[in-house]
């Protein structure tokens, strides 16, 4: 099993699609802030597109979002 298909991993995607959409952030919006189409950001969100760690925490202060708070939350719903 891949990381792209855990738990753990889905539930970091989901909360950082989350917190882009309350602060009103678009796929467009995020793509530009991180110099990325917004396919790039899509596949992301969609679990096409595996995001290694640095991209991640890149992805979540361009949101912004706290990397470890969304990684904390993460792991405390998937005990």
């Amino acid at each position: 099993m891949t990381s792209i298909h855990s738990d753990l991993y889905r539930k970091m995607i989901e909360l950082l699609v989350e917190a882009r959409k309350d602060v009103g952030v678009t796929q467009v919006e995020l793509g530009k802030r991180l110099g990325q189409r917004q396919t790039f950001i899509s596949k992301v969100e969609l679990g096409e597109r595996r995001l290694d760690a640095a991209e991640f925490i890149m992805m979540c202060r361009a949101v912004p979002i706290d990397p470890y708070t969304v990684m904390q939350k993460a792991e405390e719903s998937s005990e």
